[in-house]
């Protein structure tokens, strides 16, 4: 058994494929590292699948369980619902986690399609104006920047953009230590409003 099928199989663990027909572009959103692993990520790019009318592939791990398997290692061949997503949608919008000191406030925009980057980029500079949105890969930290061609980001036909969130924009850095909600926290909202827009407004180019 391989580790991504390895890792589908376990207790507790969910795989979630939601397709809808309708959104620009035939869009959809990523979150495979989610649940326990890069918290809010499947929160963050469910939500913003729903608001937009995108499709939605996620997987959540259970607590404990915290397995992070290379992107690379994250195959269509292995599950019939991942496979099902990518041949459905277009475009992706990936949504992962990252922490790297110096770069709490950065959201780093990888992945192949450059166009969509730009796109999104500029959506969240929008809605998040007090962040770095980084969209030059020659800034963004090698592991980071979702270029491999087995990388599901880039499956769909016109690839993707791999979305690296800190702790901070999803509402799990210290600075939410007194955070009572209710809901997400205000960042995270913002977040969330910029990707419904980019998603919305992206170009239907022809398929």
């Amino acid at each position: 058994m391989t580790e991504f099928a390895a890792i589908l199989s376990t207790p507790g663990v969910q795989e979630v494929c939601v397709l809808r027909p309708h959104t620009p572009g035939r869009l959809g959103f990523m979150a495979y590292h989610g649940g326990n692993l890069e918290l809010q990520t499947d929160v963050i790019a469910a939500a913003a699948a729903e608001r937009s009318g995108a499709s939605y592939y996620g997987v959540l791990q259970p607590v404990p369980m915290r397995e992070h398997l290379p992107s690379i290692k994250v195959r269509p061949a292995e599950s019939e619902r991942l496979a099902a997503f990518i041949e459905h949608v277009d475009v992706v919008i990936t949504i992962h986690g990252f922490g790297r000191r110096g770069m709490f406030s950065a959201l780093l925009l990888g992945g192949n399609n450059r166009p969509l980057a730009h796109h999104v980029g500029g959506a969240l500079q929008r809605a998040l104006p007090a962040y770095d949105i980084v969209t030059d890969l020659e800034t963004i930290p090698k592991k980071l920047r979702g270029l491999h061609i087995d990388n599901p980001v880039n499956l769909p036909r016109q690839a993707g953009v791999q979305i690296e969130l800190p702790p901070r924009v999803r509402g799990s850095s210290p600075m939410w230590w007194d955070w009572e909600g209710p809901g997400l926290t205000p960042h995270t909202i913002s977040l969330i409003d910029g990707l419904v827009e980019a998603a919305t407004t992206w170009p239907n180019e022809p398929r």
